[in-house]
């Protein structure tokens, strides 16, 4: 089997950047406001939707199906109100610091997500360090202790060894796993030596600081959530848990099939380490082309609008470095994989009995 790594050297996000920007337009490079706009409607589809679920009780039980649809656009909107704010937090939108600090507050609250904290997770450390030793969203190491953190992620995420109950289980559960695992890390020890963490990094004191009044305002936020709709079990159920379960599913399965199937990479090559999918059309469109996660990687302070320019970009420049797949073919590829690293370009299993190469480190032909 050829290893393209080995046959070719590895790139930095850098390189690639300086070599594609000047063959796109100048105005793919502007701020879009129309996060602002997306993050407000999904915002609002959340309180019309919690508004309607103060009245389940008065609804005869045979009718509450009714219902399920809107839980399900509730729980696409806390997608989408993470990824604009993603996009919001990357990008130049929003001048005034004090009405952005604002705006994101209010998208990440439903993700129990501090936006310092975000900023310091993902925009510091997974993208300056993505798949790498210091990346706190890869997949954890054989080597590493097995805490509570590894467990979870060995019970819970996709892998050959998973139990579907539990997948299912992990899919609307692993956000707050995840949100909790870096919160506890840098709130209550931020000495960067924890290790239940992927990678325990640190924040300043005034980083730690905000991130503890963001994270009141959240709980002040979902706290008045469920007083509003009087914790009622039924309105609670397909009014508030529902929709986040939904959501939070919707979102890990783009983070999962984002990297977790990539080798590692001491120098940051997005076309080596991350994945891009190929999805039905309408979810690009609901999902601000999140699909498109290589070229986010390359530029992410970039109009979402205008990625796909990026792939055709990379498919003319890089054919044979570029990981793109169908979203069914990276999801199989997850299920028949162990999920930790034995070293940069091999997974192994909990009790490290398997190795298996990372399949985007073989010849593509045979993905």
């Amino acid at each position: 089997m050829v290893n393209l790594v080995e046959s070719k050297p590895l790139m930095t996000q850098a390189e690639y950047a300086k070599k594609l920007r000047p063959l796109l337009p100048p105005e793919a490079f502007q701020p879009d406001k129309n996060y602002v706009l997306i993050l407000g409607i999904n915002l609002a589809i959340l309180i019309l939707g919690w508004g309607i679920a103060d009245s389940l009780d008065r609804w005869n039980w045979y009718f509450l199906w009714l219902y399920l649809p809107l839980a399900l656009i509730m729980g696409n909107s806390v997608i989408v109100a993470l990824f604009s704010t993603h996009n919001i937090m990357h990008s130049a939108t929003i001048k005034n610091p004090q009405l952005k600090q604002a705006i994101v507050v209010l998208g990440l609250t439903m993700l129990w997500m501090p936006p310092t904290l975000w900023k310091a997770v993902h925009n510091r450390e997974h993208h300056n360090n993505t798949n790498s030793f210091q990346d706190p969203d890869r997949n954890y190491l054989e080597e590493q202790p097995k805490n509570w953190g590894k467990w979870i992620q060995n019970k819970f995420v996709p892998s050959a060894e998973v139990n579907p109950i539990l997948l299912t289980i992990g899919m609307a559960h692993s956000w707050g796993v995840h949100a909790f695992r870096n919160l506890s890390s840098v709130f209550l020890f931020n000495n960067g030596t924890t290790k239940y963490p992927v990678f325990s990094f640190t924040v300043s004191p005034q980083e730690r600081r905000a991130i503890g009044w963001e994270l009141l305002l959240a709980i002040a936020i979902h706290s008045s959530i469920l007083i509003f709709l009087d914790f009622h079990p039924i309105k609670l159920l397909l009014g508030y848990f529902l929709p986040i379960w939904i959501g939070y599913s919707g979102a890990m399965f783009y983070i999962y099939t984002n990297h977790m199937l990539c080798q590692m990479t001491a120098i940051n090559d997005p076309l080596i380490n991350s994945i891009s999918l190929r999805v039905p059309k309408i979810f690009d469109v609901l999902h601000l082309n999140f699909s498109y996660h290589t070229e986010h990687h390359i530029f992410p302070g970039m109009n979402s609008d205008y990625y796909p320019m990026v792939q055709e970009l990379l498919q003319t420049h890089y054919p044979d470095r570029f990981n793109l797949l169908d979203v069914g073919k990276v999801w199989q590829l997850l299920l028949q994989t162990p999920r930790h690293y034995r070293d940069e370009t091999t997974f192994t299993d909990w009790l490290g009995e398997k190795s298996v190469p990372c399949p985007l480190s073989v010849n593509r032909q045979e993905v």
